[in-house]
């Protein structure tokens, strides 16, 4: 099942295109349909409300968000430190992935697949 699940993440593929005007609960809901994982964003050290846009989560940080139009393309077999990094290089936010209840972070150095399978 583990090989045959590593093939398969390797061909799920999801796409964001993150505009400023987009709502990160959103983004976090297009997330977990794709993944079955949980995406968390952060203003500063507490989780950001979900009813912000990226724009208006700059106006509440310290830190810079790239409101640029970009696109971040994420597979199942991107390590989930990987993942969290490029939010921060492409997009400049913090986030952390969750397991499906959202309740836990799932380790850094498994997949974003085996985070969805509960594999750790």
């Amino acid at each position: 099942m583990g090989i045959l699940d590593n093939i398969k993440d390797r061909f799920n593929n999801a796409e964001f295109t993150v505009a400023p005007n987009k709502k990160l609960k959103t983004i976090s809901a297009e997330f977990k349909k794709s993944f079955d994982c949980t995406l968390v964003f952060y203003k500063g050290a507490i989780i950001a409300d979900g009813d912000m846009t990226l724009a208006e989560l700059d106006k509440h940080t310290a830190k810079d968000v790239k409101k640029a139009n970009a696109e971040l393309k994420l597979k199942g077999s991107t390590k989930v430190a990987d993942a969290e990094k490029l939010f921060n290089q492409t997009f400049g936010v913090t986030v952390q992935i969750k397991d499906k209840a959202g309740k836990e972070c799932v380790p850094n150095n498994i997949t974003i697949g085996q985070a969805a399978r509960g594999e750790y």
